[in-house]
């Protein structure tokens, strides 16, 4: 199975309604590259409007909850995204593990809610500079990966994963291509001691500086 390469926007916190003119660009840029899967994850305000605003590029979410709904204010439930027009979303972002306090439990959970939404998902992982200087990069981004993916029976089919490695944002680190590399073939080992053969056709992300 040929996998497509896929680039993906996090707008994070940035975004009126005045950057659908970019976001329309990017659209049509996007058009004369039919071997590359674009996609956009705004500011949830703006779902709505830049769904409709393209053709060919994907509109997603910066995050979920684990809930389909409830009293938690301020958050939004994977089945408003997709009500919204979303068809993806991200979950697991280094920002929301760190500034939140997300564990990897709530990552899955996240995770297996935007399944059941009829959303893909991209959850993210990856190490802090203190345990990429331990030497303990690969062993922390396994057990992320392995706490933080979705085990329902549709999962591989609707899931990558991006790495991004916190040490590498803001730090002034960048890290080489075989830094990247490396991480990638371990996170593939991983998918793979989960989803067996159906591990070998996710596709993993790199997120970064």
């Amino acid at each position: 199975m040929s996998i497509l390469p896929y680039i993906v926007g996090n707008w994070k916190m940035n975004g009126t309604r005045a950057l659908l003119t970019e976001a329309r660009s990017i659209d049509r840029a996007s058009a004369r590259y039919p071997k590359v899967q674009v996609a956009l994850a705004p500011p949830f305000t703006l779902i709505h409007r830049l769904q409709e605003a393209v053709q060919t590029i994907g509109v997603g979410g910066q995050d979920c909850h684990a809930e389909e709904s409830g009293a938690y204010t301020g958050d939004i439930a994977a089945p408003m995204l997709k009500d919204a027009g979303a068809d993806f979303t991200i979950v697991g972002h280094s920002e929301r593990r760190s500034m939140h306090g997300e564990t990897d439990e709530i990552v899955s959970a996240k995770a297996e809610a935007a399944l059941s939404a009829g959303l893909t998902v991209i959850v993210c992982v990856g190490e802090t500079e203190a345990e990429r200087d331990a030497g303990k990069a690969e062993a922390v981004v396994a057990r992320q990966v392995e706490g933080s993916v979705p085990r329902s029976d549709e999962a591989a089919g609707r899931l990558s994963v991006a790495y991004e490695p916190v040490w590498a944002i803001g730090t002034g680190r960048v890290p080489s291509v075989d830094d990247v590399g490396a991480m990638h073939r371990s996170i593939r080992a991983k998918l793979v001691g989960i989803y067996g053969e159906a591990g070998q056709d996710i596709r993993i992300l790199y997120g970064g500086s």
